[in-house]
């Protein structure tokens, strides 16, 4: 195990109807002007918004507005919030979402504070100092709400980066399992979906000897297994709706990452596909993590052997090892695939002709020198026939 620093400082308020505290928490944690961000009119048709704004009325906390936010968050909401932000003297934001609304309210706390163009910090630059940032959480995927991290898309070249600093860690986070009830079978999927990748992003490690951390990850694993199906099958199960929301906030604090070297060539990969098609991350994931799992395999093929048998109840094969990973990203794959999730390029919207393309960016722009790393170091020719996997 190596050396680690872990800071989380975010207060969960988890449960029924704990929306509704919101104002207690906002004034708590030092908020007296806000700026409620949020997505489209799902958050106004379902009342929620009303009843955020109303507790923030009971507690004399004034606010203003800023909705619009899409999935793979943009830019341009982004330079728009923090214009706003500084006009009203805003000193604290709440995030009404998802994590593409949550990722966003980070980057303009991030930019309201800082002279230059917020893009810097997604550029490599660390973010030193940003406004609090509050969030009432409605799908639970991205684990933004525990987490130091935030993925923009830029619209100038449609590049998809991100950054992390403990300063855009939430400073509370509202889980109210019942907000994600009457999301659509392909979203609660899709979410499903990505808290399994942070899982395996993590899992996929060459530092030895992590044995508590590889034990974390391999129970969220299990449990995404047992719920994602009964949520699909019944998206009114309010326990499994739980369970899956407090599994995505674990699978990304860190909790499950400290101690070891991470992966990420996944979501590195994918992020290309969401940012030129404008497909769901999870989606996306769904086709990208088979073939990079596939293709860096004998890397370790212990590993990817561990968690098919631990996860996936693969048999051990001895004699062959690379047989039982397979199975298990296989495994992986199917139950992907029986959620709901796509299984290549055609239903995921992707087009062969696009991987040139799509490798160029991902590999040479924004100061990239021709490889991205993490497990594997992968090159420009290890990246095509990776996409061309998932043709």
């Amino acid at each position: 195990m190596e050396n680690f620093t872990f800071y989380s400082p975010t207060e969960f308020v988890f449960g029924k109807d704990t929306e509704n505290q919101a104002g207690k928490l906002v004034k708590r944690h030092g908020g007296s002007r806000v700026m409620i961000h949020y997505g489209g009119n799902s958050a106004k048709r379902s009342g929620l918004l009303d009843r955020v704004k109303a507790s923030l009325e009971k507690e004399g906390v004034l606010f203003v507005e800023l909705g619009g936010v899409k999935p793979n968050p943009r830019s341009g909401l982004v330079y728009e919030g923090i214009e706003l932000c500084r006009n009203e003297n805003i000193d604290f934001i709440l995030a009404v979402g998802g994590g593409s609304t949550i990722d966003s309210a980070k980057a303009i706390a991030a930019g309201v504070l800082y002279d230059g163009d917020f893009w810097d910090f997604y550029n490599g630059k660390h973010v030193e100092k940003a406004l609090p940032v509050g969030t009432i959480l409605t799908i639970a995927a991205a684990g933004s709400e525990g987490s130091p991290d935030s993925v923009i898309t830029k619209e100038e070249g449609m590049l998809k980066r991100g950054t992390g600093s403990d300063a855009l860690r939430p400073k509370f986070s509202i889980l109210n399992p019942a907000l994600t009830e009457t999301l659509p079978a392909f979203q609660s999927a899709a979410g499903i979906t990505d808290i399994i990748a942070h899982l395996y992003e993590r899992y996929l490690t060459n530092s030895k000897e992590v044995e508590v951390t590889d034990r974390l990850i391999e129970a969220l694993l299990l449990t995404m297994k047992h719920e994602g199906p009964r949520v699909i099958a019944d998206p009114h199960n309010y326990e499994a709706r739980a369970n899956i929301m407090w599994a995505g906030m674990m699978a990304h604090n860190n909790s499950c990452g400290v101690g070891r070297s991470q992966d990420w060539n996944s979501h590195t990969i994918e992020h290309e596909l969401s940012a030129l098609y404008d497909c769901a991350h999870g989606a996306g994931l769904a086709v990208t993590m088979p073939a990079v799992f596939k293709y860096v395999m004998d890397h370790d093929v212990n590993r990817f052997a561990k968690v098919a048998v631990r996860v996936w109840g693969c048999q051990m094969d001895f004699d062959h090892p690379e047989v039982t990973a397979l199975e298990g990203i296989e495994a992986l794959r199917n139950y992907l695939i029986s959620i709901g999730m796509p299984k290549n390029f055609e239903e995921l919207g992707a087009k062969e002709e696009d991987i040139p393309k799509l490798v160029e960016v991902l590999c040479r722009s924004e100061g990239r020198n021709g490889s991205i790393s993490g497990f594997v170091t992968l090159n420009e020719d290890d990246c095509t026939k990776i996409y061309k996997m998932m043709v």
